[in-house]
């Protein structure tokens, strides 16, 4: 009796721990499907985040322009086609952009046809570039340019600042512009933001001071993206 008295404990046991994986492995799966948004956030933040091409989150969640979201508001970050109906925020379309399902790092490519870039981008702020682009999938998805604390950082064309924050953790105080439907580009680890969101602004505009990373020499961090990917933005910049 004794004997059988452990071999029922140990078979509570183990189908506890089970479901407590199961449990977690859930929760796992969630947390890379759904986004709850915060204060502060905007789609194209989100979007920049997860490498996504903002019409598409935007399409996924079934938001029109000018893409308002709400605080608490939960966001699918993959093809709503992939996922049960009793997991698809409510306000989400019916209809879809149709795309891979992507965990981090993300590389979920739109459908659309891309346009061509808002003309020849311009330098950003003047220095040495220190750090080179080295793929969509690595932690260098822009370059970094070398200078002095608080010199100008300078819109790279006409745009539309979609977002002006500290909010996405490794980016600093960042700046993001909207040049085209296709085209956008970031300006990270600023020590001041002369640009509020919604503002438009011209190439060669002053939209920001140079600040530096922690413990590291004052720097921008520049990136372009094609679509919601890292480009390399030396293909875009003139020589010099």
């Amino acid at each position: 009796m004794r004997c059988l008295s452990l071999l029922i404990r140990w078979f509570i046991l183990l189908i506890s721990l089970s479901v407590l994986t199961a449990c977690g492995i859930t929760q796992g799966l969630r947390s890379s499907q759904v986004y709850r948004v915060r204060s502060g956030d905007t789609l194209y933040a989100i979007a920049w985040r997860y490498q996504v091409d903002y019409k598409t989150l935007a399409q996924w969640n079934g938001i029109r322009s000018p893409y308002i979201i709400h605080p608490d508001q939960e966001l699918i970050l993959v093809d709503p086609e992939f996922l049960p109906e009793n997991r698809r925020p409510k306000n989400n379309s019916s209809t879809a952009a149709t795309a891979s399902v992507a965990t981090k790092p993300r590389t979920v490519k739109s459908n659309r046809k891309a346009g061509p870039p808002p003309g020849e981008f311009r330098w950003p702020t003047e220095g040495k570039v220190v750090r080179h682009f080295k793929g969509s999938k690595s932690s260098s998805q822009g370059i970094d340019i070398a200078g002095q604390h608080g010199q100008p950082i300078y819109a790279s064309a006409d745009g539309r600042v979609v977002y002006s924050g500290s909010g996405l953790a490794g980016y600093g105080k960042l700046v993001i512009v909207k040049h085209s439907e296709d085209y956008l580009s970031a300006y990270a680890h600023n020590s001041r933001l002369n640009v509020k969101e919604g503002e438009q602004v011209k190439a060669g505009q002053v939209i920001a001071n140079m600040g530096a990373a922690e413990q590291d020499e004052p720097r921008l961090h520049f990136e372009v993206r094609k679509q919601g990917q890292p480009v390399d933005p030396l293909k875009y910049l003139p020589e010099r």
